[in-house]
């Protein structure tokens, strides 16, 4: 189990307990799987406010769960989902984050709100939360980091552009096996160093 934790001006806001697929130099694969409970720290200073899934009342992930593909270094990760009762794949979710630091307990990053959407039957991705990113900026979550954010948004955008895929495709026929159980957050898991 690794625990993925999102921090926000050098405090944990989030953390979720993933299944380690794959760990190697090259590839750090984790599964999110459905049921998977949120963790939201109950103390903090918070100064760009509480998480917006804590807000909104999500407790848990929901559907098939997620593939989440990161590579070392690298400021995204390479997200895959699936829906309906046939688990057809939807798409790849280009995740824009900090880029992963390893913990004790697993991992720690922080999203950035925009993202790129290329939908499995789609003939181009979309950029996703444009808007959002902008209101989060306004709100102080990103200080000094805007520039940053919306160059590694470009440099995917014209890695697509170019036709180039830096991930293994197969993996969207990738299935977890079912008699994984659903991780938990252990105890401490917010106590851990950042």
């Amino acid at each position: 189990m690794v625990v993925r934790r999102e921090v926000l001006l050098g405090e944990v806001w989030f953390a979720v307990p993933t299944i380690c697929v794959e760990d190697s130099p090259e590839l750090l694969a984790l599964y999110l799987p459905s049921g998977a409970a949120f963790g939201f720290p109950e103390s903090g200073v918070f100064p760009a406010g509480r998480h917006p899934w804590q807000l909104a009342g999500h407790q848990a992930w929901s559907g098939h769960g997620k593939l989440m593909l990161h590579r070392p270094g690298e400021a995204h990760s390479v997200d895959l989902f699936w829906s309906g009762p046939e688990r057809a794949f939807t798409g790849w979710y280009f995740n824009l984050q900090d880029p992963l630091r390893r913990t004790p307990i697993g991992v720690d990053t922080l999203d950035h709100e925009l993202d790129l959407w290329w939908g499995a039957d789609a003939e181009r991705y979309v950029w996703k939360d444009v808007e959002l990113f902008a209101q989060r900026l306004v709100e102080g979550r990103y200080p000094g980091m805007a520039e940053a954010i919306r160059a590694e948004g470009d440099r995917i955008a014209a890695l697509l552009d170019a036709g180039q895929r830096w991930w293994d495709e197969s993996w969207a026929a990738w299935t977890p096996d079912p008699s994984w159980p659903v991780p938990r957050l252990p105890d401490g898991w917010d106590t851990v160093p950042c």
